[in-house]
């Protein structure tokens, strides 16, 4: 129901009610007339003290000799005349007394009869009608359920544009051609030019990508149409491929506009796997897109932009040149991207002055710029609860590691004993991981439980990396074992404490000798991918025979025992450096980079490689 026949109901109510409580009150504050039977009206007229009674239909009004009324009511059979007659009231007596009937008026006799009807008529319409309402939903759905449910922005308040996505600046100059294009098309005709009908962005999740989308369609200023790729699938058949043309043809009639699907993997999956057959909802729906986007022409000013993050499961004709064939990638930002995402998050949030945006990009490497928001929110809402007007560092850097480990758990008390075994577990990973040079700088070292966490080492590199040697997977191995080797070296014992440490360093060992070709015994090659993994209705399926899976089996069993051999002996030899961090542990429960490399000295830096290039 809309607010404005809301409002008016209402108003109809409150004036019913209003009538209905002052028709109850004289409002000249004079005093309401007594009613008499007739018996009592004859005993007056006897007795002369009548001077009038006006009639209308059964109703009498009485007035006497000293001008005071009364009410009276008569039978509806018979005349006042014949009733006053009959009670043995003379000629004469009558005589004495003004009788005037009044008749109703037409509109009066009109009203009094339509009035139930018609009250019955209005009380039976807005039950039906509320009836009505509820069945509206379903009913509209009902009529509306081949029309794509699309979200059509147009809005200029919420208008993004390129300087409000910060990094990706090589994808910002791959889209300055789209908005070019929207902005002056026929700059491009004139040349005979054709900009893509498709532009896909793929990137992790996180890194922007429907931001970017908004960004373009913001810098051309052009009508934004935004819809997710599971919206078009339901569980009749057609509903997808009518979705789809409904799209097309809203979008055929904004041109110049944009068309964003957002997870375009959920609809645009290779074709012919084998489930569902050529009747496939999902595979109908993905021919519908294909035909629809070859059905304009290239400069009619629609352009098509998707995105994923899983292109590799994307259909081949999806991605042939007329289609989707300008592919943009949106990376996990750099240091210098990750500061300048923090600025933009800070521009609604009051910083205090000791903030060091710098010190924070340092300490998110790998974050997307999803992550960094998230960070900025949870510090704003740390100051808040601490009744702060400004967030500070403090708030900065405990929201990293709640983002990253969870919240802290101060409820959660360790008795002695386990908290003992706790400090010397991370003590173990900090120990090993700041005395191999292949490791990541160590940046705090923790025992307050976080999360499923019990205590949490932290280390960051000092650099960016986008590739990893094998040096570095040896010693990450390692510092990954080394709360398992120190559990052991003290204690003579193992703990639950090391299970995701196992975890972590058997996936990390898996990926060493199957993916990355690092095994020296199985050779350069890779064994398996991501679409081994048994699904429903379909059998496990690998590259590799069953003596290749014992040899990968034992590879990976003599990679964890070398890196467990190397976090053994590091912890033996430098027993006296780790009860230094257990016992400065116990004692302030966090130990920070500073304090832990005045303990330990500076970390051994890994060795540059230089390599003279060779004269030709």
């Amino acid at each position: 129901m809309k607010p404005l026949s809301k409002n008016i109901i209402v108003a109809l109510l409150v004036v019913l009610a209003l009538g209905v409580i002052f028709s109850t009150y004289d409002m000249g504050g004079k005093k309401a007339p007594e009613t008499i039977g007739i018996s009592a009206l004859v005993t007056k007229i006897e007795a002369g003290e009548v001077k009038s009674i006006d009639v209308e239909e059964n109703a009498l009004t009485i007035t006497g000799k000293d001008d005071t009324e009364f009410l009276a009511n008569k039978e509806s059979a018979q005349s006042l005349n014949e009733i006053l007659t009959g009670y043995g009231v003379t000629a004469e007596q009558l005589k004495a007394v003004s009788i005037e009937v009044k008749e109703p008026s037409a509109l009066t006799s009109l009203l009094r009869n339509l009035l139930p009807t018609l009250l019955f008529v209005l009380i039976f319409g807005a039950v039906l009608f509320f009836f009505l309402r509820q069945m509206q939903g379903a009913n509209s759905k009902a009529m509306t359920f081949g029309q794509a449910n699309v979200k059509e922005s147009t809005n200029k308040k919420n208008r993004v544009t390129f300087a409000e996505v910060a990094g990706a600046t090589e994808a910002k100059e791959e889209l300055g051609e789209i908005v070019e294009f929207l902005k002056t098309p026929k700059k491009f005709a004139d040349l005979g030019a054709k900009i893509p009908k498709g532009v896909l962005l793929m990137g992790p999740p996180g890194t922007g990508k429907t931001l970017m989308a908004r960004a373009v369609s913001g810098e051309a200023n052009v009508p934004f149409f935004h819809i997710s790729g599971s919206e078009f699938v339901e569980m009749f058949v057609g509903v997808g491929a009518s979705r789809v043309r409904d799209l097309f043809a809203r979008a055929k009639k904004a041109a110049p506009c944009i068309v964003f699907i957002d997870e375009i993997d959920a609809v645009g999956r290779q074709r012919g796997s084998g489930t569902g057959g050529g009747h496939d909802e999902r595979e109908q729906t993905l021919n519908q897109i294909l035909v629809e986007m070859d059905g304009f022409e290239p400069n009619l000013g629609v352009i098509v932009m998707a995105a994923t993050n899983r292109p590799d499961v994307l259909d081949a004709a999806l991605l042939r040149p007329g289609r989707f064939d300008r592919r943009v990638t949106l990376d996990r930002p750099d240091l210098k991207e990750r500061e300048a995402i923090l600025k933009i998050h800070a521009v609604s949030k009051p910083l205090a002055a000791d903030v060091d945006l710098k010190r924070i990009a340092e300490r998110t490497p790998g974050m997307a710029g999803a992550d960094l928001m998230n960070i900025m929110n949870e510090a704003a809402i740390l100051a808040a609860r601490a009744d702060k007007k400004e967030t500070s560092q403090k708030e900065l850097l405990d929201a990293i590691e709640k983002v990253m480990l969870g919240p802290e758990r101060k409820s959660h008390i360790l008795g002695d004993e386990e908290r003992l075994v706790t400090a010397y577990h991370e003590a173990g990973h900090a120990v090993v991981g700041h005395l191999l040079p292949f490791c990541d700088d160590v940046h705090k070292v923790s025992i307050i439980a976080r999360g499923r966490a019990a205590g949490y080492t932290m280390s960051i590199p000092d650099e960016d990396r986008k590739m990893h040697s094998r040096n570095e997977f040896y010693d990450d191995l390692a510092m990954t074992l080394g709360g398992y080797v120190a559990e052991q070296e003290i204690f003579g014992d193992f703990t639950t404490g090391a299970s995701n440490d196992l975890q972590k360093a058997t996936a990390m060992a898996r990926e060493l000798v199957t993916q990355f070709g690092m095994s020296e015994l199985l050779g350069p090659r890779t064994y398996g991918s991501d679409d081994d993994r048994p699904m429903f209705g379909r059998a496990e399926a690998r590259d590799y025979s069953e003596k290749i899976a014992e040899q990968i089996d034992s590879e990976m069993n003599r990679v964890l025992a070398d890196a467990l051999q190397k976090a053994r002996e590091i912890v033996q030899k430098h027993r006296s450096e780790l009860d230094k961090i257990v016992n400065e542990l116990l004692t302030k429960e966090t130990i920070e980079k500073e304090a832990f490399e005045t303990l330990l000295g500076p970390s051994i830096k890994r060795p540059k490689v230089t390599v003279q290039p060779v004269n030709v």
